[in-house]
């Protein structure tokens, strides 16, 4: 697939460090010019834990029963995330867009409930090695899509850059993965193709080794390789099964440390899923 025949495309930049943004911006920048409607959403997982232990709050992981890490949120959290999220990566990211000619307007799955779901009740996890659960936490799923308030911007020559965290059902902010509301908004928007870029050129078979990319998995094994990912990159193959079950035909999962990372992903490079 090459960018000419792209409609719409969701590209989630990962939130760990070295990215080369100035390097997507650029991709980004270019293929906007050529006419392709993108949405970026876009993560901050690292800043954001510098920035709480300097804020005397620093960030806590918990593990799901099923063997998913993510976030411990509770209110305080919530709110440093937001600062950070949604101020300095944001804005960052529409800054240097918009040095690059493209009319960036950012904002968060809050505004205009551009992204709603449930606050989970509670959440089952497993600390060393007991089962526990948690009933204070703003974590929460995205079920559901401004995809009105989307085609509005993109119709009106805007091009949104998307933070977590989303709205509840109940009006309450809920921090939600940022790789799995990516594949909702490309299934809203009836993409062929999700992007998302982090740190690392893909899928290892054997993590660290970068050598040991997986580089293609068919649609009806997904679930097996679940199982390969190493920590947060769990979530990112779990994006993309949920993407493919909505309708998107491909997830790649592409380096951004790279020359032209959105290009070079979709011609093929990183770990493609879908058939």
């Amino acid at each position: 697939m090459t960018e000419g025949s792209l409609s719409h495309l969701v590209v989630k930049i990962g939130g760990g460090d070295g990215l080369d943004l100035d390097g997507i911006c650029d991709d980004l920048a270019q293929m906007a010019k050529q006419g392709t409607r993108l949405v970026v959403v876009h993560g901050g997982s690292a800043e954001t834990n510098r920035v709480a232990e300097q804020l005397g709050h620093p960030a806590e992981f918990v593990t799901s029963v099923s063997g998913f890490t993510s976030r411990r949120t509770d209110r305080r959290t919530l709110e440093i995330f937001q600062m950070v999220y949604c101020g300095q990566i944001n804005k960052g990211l529409v800054e240097r867009l918009q040095q690059r000619g493209v009319n960036a307007l950012g904002l968060s799955g809050l505004d205009g409930r551009l992204w709603a779901g449930p606050r989970k009740a509670a959440i089952r996890i497993v600390k060393d090695g007991r089962r526990m659960v948690l009933r204070d936490d703003y974590t929460g799923k995205v079920e559901q899509v401004n995809v009105k308030l989307l085609h509005d911007l993109l119709d009106s020559g805007y091009f949104p850059v998307i933070a977590p965290p989303a709205i509840s059902y109940d009006g309450e902010a809920i921090n939600v993965d940022g790789d799995r509301a990516a594949a909702r908004t490309a299934a809203a928007l009836e993409c062929d193709t999700l992007v998302i870029l982090s740190n690392v050129p893909g899928l290892l078979a054997d993590f660290p080794d970068e050598s040991s990319l997986i580089s293609a998995i068919p649609s009806d094994r997904v679930a097996e390789f679940i199982a390969v990912a190493q920590d947060r990159m769990k979530k990112k193959v779990l994006g993309a099964q949920e993407a493919l079950s909505w309708g998107v035909k491909r997830v790649v999962l592409a380096d951004g440390r790279v020359e032209r990372p959105i290009q070079r992903a979709l011609e093929g490079a990183g770990t493609v899923i879908g058939d």
